[in-house]
């Protein structure tokens, strides 16, 4: 074949896949958003409000594509790296990086900086102000460098899911030259965009970096972000033609409709979140500390009750893992409907209130409580309903909103009594659920749960490269967690994001929020 030839065949391929030539360089996207982030640092932070608006400044060594919708084992590409083997016992993923590579200030990438960023990780010298995600990475023993262009992770069992870990919006290399109080307000990444201002309570914009390794992107000029905390302000803002897109996990079922009545031209997709709804109580504060009272609090939710309310019916009930058919790992619905409290609500509440008369509480000796929730409408609606489901056994609930900057850091020390949470799973993998959520000592085990069998299973099915019987001891690990009331888990969600017609490029993941926010395909049609 001639090289007129192949270079015809490429340009009709490319015209017949969209072209890459009808993208257009230039101009701003103007993104809502719907509160202050605590920092720019991904890998010290525990919320969307951080992945969104900062995600385009770094790379992974992997990444999900981005215009793949689900994020699977199958949609992992190369980023940083250009390519990645696995040794024949499972034990060292090796990786070869891009020699072209250099940061925002214009130093060059190197695997030392691979080898920088997972020893603050895993804990070691420069280590991070706080490490949401430590528990991702037990089962690496150390990163090893190779020159410039080359990093072996060894590890100390086998743990086929490594590389989703590896794959995540969380999962950023950092430079070994910038400190950490840098990265919070000054980050420096190897991304598409660079950041230009971060302002409290204000706005977050970010420009295209000239210089980055992937050539001819970003289309954009750079991003705006705004943050607005009124969500209906939000909503009118955006039908009426002043953004180009809403915080892309902003809409409930409800809002979607509305939505699409008041601007009908608009693109929206609603999806599941990979977010469940979930109750958490200090279990070290009297009088949580009894397990009667505990499992009373669980046995008084009616689940069906909050999806009807706030979902109308489109949420799903499930455990710590997403359910089918959005989810890989959940239990089946017949299996999560056999748990204790997933049943008939009323036997469920009279139960509950025995446990309580047990405990010392009666109709005429109420227990009182604040129940803390983060000051977003995603967290204030479901608490609402949890403090009026309280009242049927007796508990008086009072509302404490707490501002996401100050939310994390209660949370991570805490400093809660009950609290209506939200839990975001970054990667659909037990791997990241499990040891993030709920391994002995990881810093969001946000209730101190630990249990010596539940470890076991643990770390049973990650070592598993069998999917149907690692599916069986994940099911018998989640069964567990629900049995044992480790953090009851209300409601699994479903959201959408909306943008103007003219904005090409955009796929918002159906699996998780965490994962799609790079935009370095994202352009304007206008």
């Amino acid at each position: 074949m001639s090289a007129r030839t192949g270079w015809l065949i490429a340009a009709v391929a490319a015209l017949t896949a969209g072209s890459a030539w009808a993208q257009k360089p230039g101009g701003i996207l103007k993104i809502q958003h719907m509160d202050t982030p605590p920092s720019a640092s991904i890998h010290e932070e525990a919320t969307v409000s951080v992945a969104v608006p900062f995600m385009g400044l770094y790379n992974n060594l992997v990444l999900f594509d981005q215009q793949v919708a689900k994020n699977s084992f199958d949609s992992i590409v190369p980023e940083l790296a250009t390519k990645w083997t696995w040794s024949s016992d499972g034990k060292q993923l090796a990786f070869t990086l891009r020699q072209d590579v250099k940061w925002h200030d214009g130093r060059p990438f190197t695997a030392k900086d691979v080898a920088c960023t997972f020893d603050m990780l895993m804990g070691g010298e420069g280590k991070l102000r706080r490490n949401p995600r430590a528990a991702w990475y037990g089962n690496v023993e150390k990163v090893v460098t190779d020159g410039d262009s080359a990093v072996t992770f060894h590890l100390k069992e086998r743990q086929p899911s490594l590389l989703a870990l590896l794959a995540s919006g969380y999962s950023p290399i950092y430079p070994c030259h910038v400190s950490g109080a840098d990265m919070r307000r000054r980050p420096i990444g190897t991304g598409p965009f660079k950041l230009a201002e971060f302002k409290m309570n204000e706005s977050i914009k970010l420009v295209r970096n000239p210089d980055y390794w992937k050539p001819g992107r970003p289309y954009l000029d750079g991003i705006e972000y705004t943050i607005i905390a009124n969500r209906s302000t939000r909503m009118l803002s955006f039908a009426s033609g002043k953004f180009d897109m809403t915080f892309p996990t902003d809409l409930t079922v409800p809002l979607h409709k509305d939505m699409k009545k008041e601007a009908p031209h608009v693109v929206c997709t609603m999806r599941d979140t990979g977010v469940s709804t979930n109750l958490i109580v200090n279990r070290e504060v009297p009088p949580f500390d009894d397990p009667r009272i505990r499992r009373a609090l669980a046995l008084t939710l009616d689940r069906q009750a909050f999806i009807d309310i706030l979902a109308e019916g489109e949420a799903s009930i499930g455990g710590a893992m997403l359910p089918p058919p959005a989810g890989v790992w959940g239990m089946p619905g017949e299996m999560t409907r056999a748990i204790v409290g997933y049943g008939n609500v009323e036997a469920n509440r009279e139960q509950a209130r025995q446990l309580m008369r047990e405990a010392g509480f009666a109709a005429d000796k109420r227990l009182k409580v604040k129940v803390s929730t983060r000051n977003i409408a995603t967290f204030r609606d479901p608490a609402t309903i949890l403090i009026d489901h309280l009242k049927h056994i007796w508990v008086d609930g009072e509302l404490e909103v707490i501002d996401t900057a100050v939310y994390y850091s209660r949370v991570f020390k805490k400093d809660y009594v009950v609290a209506l949470n939200l839990t975001g799973s970054a990667v659909d993998d037990p791997d990241v659920t499990f040891f993030e959520g709920y391994a002995c000592g990881s810093l969001r085990n946000y209730n101190h749960y630990c249990d010596a069998d539940l470890t076991k299973l643990i770390q049973a099915q990650s070592g598993e490269v069998d999917q149907a019987k690692r599916r069986q001891i994940v099911w018998a690990a989640d069964r567990k967690l629900q049995e044992d009331i480790a953090r009851p888990i209300i409601m699994h969600g479903r959201a959408a994001g909306c943008w103007q017609p003219y904005v090409k490029g955009v796929v918002l993941h159906t699996n998780s929020i965490y994962n799609g926010w790079r935009f370095e395909d994202v352009w304007l049609d206008k």
